[in-house]
């Protein structure tokens, strides 16, 4: 029997700050998740500005058990955006208008700046000048990627008169602080989420369990697939000396499908549990590892991030309006950008410069590709060569260092035999299977087939449904680690 000490304790415990706060495929998040989900179902049915209030004061204590008080910096963001951008819409087209839309995303983009690019300043600095100007001690808050590009879009899309600036404060808050939207995104524009809020329809039951089904597909690719199969490509990316080069192209195809799974499991579960709430939100990945050149893999990899580049960096530097060196220039820029925020390391600038320089190959070579057509011989080429090219960036992406990433390509180069295959599938049956069972799904579903899979499952029975559900909660007690694995985007 839990004493009343024991109970505080568990208490404390839980309101105590924890790396990586909530995380979703944890005991203590559905547990939470369900006490919110049961009173929100009695909110939701009430007044609108109830609704929006319970969840934004969930958001903040989920920004709490993240972020600790630096969690602060996400209402005082919301505050100050909203606040001045309202001021920036009552202004007429001119200088005052666009210079106070200047400042605001100044403002907004300055703690994102500081938090996660200080240090990296000081350590360039350092190798440039030879100085020893000792990096600070900075936390960097988990999330604030994310809200601050939700941030700027709100504000130049009402500049650019996109966007209606007739947001309430309250459905700014909520939009800027949604928690599913939280940690890693995917990052939702104005135009998705305002227009729901300013309605409060009643609960639908296709969406709920759409929902479900995307919750299931999250699991089972990140709690399953993507933390099972990290084991092994975190052994290889530590010591890539220490495997053959067979094991370690096998490591890097094995990152390639658990950053896939890792990031897209994680967008199904923000998306799913948006859905649970009512709230329909656009598909972050589109089967990326199908794509045919390089160019459609962006449409299809991380679609909120890579078209948010595209509408506020690619475009206003001029797109491909300005001749064909400036398109191949603004994308080459434009990935630089990509890489960079995603950390504040020449490891992701690099990875960025990779695929800018494949994009400017593509873009420059489309021409005369086009006259090859699109016969199975060459789709699959294409593809096959796409797929490599992806990969071979997903090195720079992972490894520690230049020097990481030059052994496990030298590895791969030098002491390649497929005669490890058998020994491979031996050694790691399990991992093997997960492996193949990833790519062969990803490979061969396409998105008709998926939105079909979604129906039958909505048609289901709620037996049936449950018992789905708890399976999949099954495979990750059977398979998980001593310890979950933070969501890779999480870290941006």
């Amino acid at each position: 029997m839990i004493t009343f000490q024991q109970l505080l304790s568990s208490l404390k415990e839980y309101f105590t700050l924890h790396e990586g706060g909530l995380q979703y495929c944890t005991l203590t998040f559905f547990i939470t998740f369900l006490v919110f989900y049961t009173v929100y179902i009695l909110v939701r049915s009430g007044r609108r500005k109830v609704m929006l209030g319970y969840v934004v004061l969930f958001s903040i204590f989920y920004a709490y058990k993240a972020n600790g008080w630096f969690m602060l910096l996400l209402p005082a963001t919301t505050l100050i955006s909203w606040w001045l951008t309202r001021v920036m819409q009552q202004l007429p087209d001119g200088k005052k208008r666009k210079a106070l839309a200047t400042v605001t995303v100044i403002i907004v983009l300055s703690p994102l700046l500081y938090f996660k690019y200080t240090n990296f300043a000081i350590q360039t600095l350092n190798n440039i000048i030879e100085s020893n100007f000792a990096p600070m001690t900075i936390f960097l808050p988990i999330g604030i990627s994310f809200y601050t590009f939700q941030a700027i879009s709100y504000v130049v899309d009402v500049y650019k008169r996109k966007f209606p600036g007739d947001t309430t404060l309250l459905e700014y808050t909520f939009f800027l602080t949604f928690f599913p939207l939280l940690m890693a995104g995917p990052i939702t524009r104005p135009q998705t989420l305002i227009p729901q809020l300013k309605k409060n329809p009643p609960m639908d039951k296709e969406l709920i369990y759409s929902g479900l089904f995307l919750i299931i597909c999250g699991i089972l690719k990140k709690g399953v697939i993507a933390d099972y199969i990290a084991q092994y490509n975190n052994w290889i990316f530590d010591d890539p000396t220490g495997f053959s080069g067979f094991e370690n192209l096998m490591g890097v195809f094995g990152y390639t499908m658990q950053i896939y799974c890792d990031f897209s499991g994680y967008s199904d579960l923000s998306i799913g549990i948006a859905a649970l709430l009512g709230f329909r939100l656009l598909p972050n990945f589109n089967s990326p590892y199908q794509s045919l050149n390089l160019s459609e893999f962006w449409h299809r990899w991380h679609i909120a991030l890579s078209t948010w580049f595209r509408d506020y960096l690619y475009i206003p530097l001029g797109g491909n309006r300005k001749g064909k060196f400036r398109t191949y220039l603004n994308n080459f820029i434009t990935m630089l950008f990509a890489g960079w925020w995603h950390g504040a390391s020449w490891m992701f600038i690099i990875w960025g410069a990779v695929h800018g320089v494949g994009l400017m190959i593509h873009k420059s070579s489309k021409s005369w590709l086009d006259k090859l057509g699109k016969g199975v011989i060459v789709s699959l080429l294409s593809w096959f060569v796409t797929f490599c090219y992806v990969a071979f960036a997903w090195i720079f992406f992972r490894a520690s260092s230049v020097e990481n990433a030059v052994e496990v390509i030298t590895r791969i180069g030098t002491d390649f035999s497929i005669d490890y295959f058998v020994p491979f599938i031996n050694a790691r049956p399990v991992w093997s299977v997960f492996i193949a069972v990833a790519f062969i799904v990803h490979l061969v579903v396409k998105e008709k087939t998926f939105y079909r899979m979604q129906d039958l499952f909505v048609r289901t029975p709620w037996i049936l449904k449950l018992i789905i559900f708890v399976v999949c909660v099954q495979l990750i007690i059977n398979f998980r680690l001593e310890s979950v694995q933070p969501f890779i985007y999480a870290q941006f």
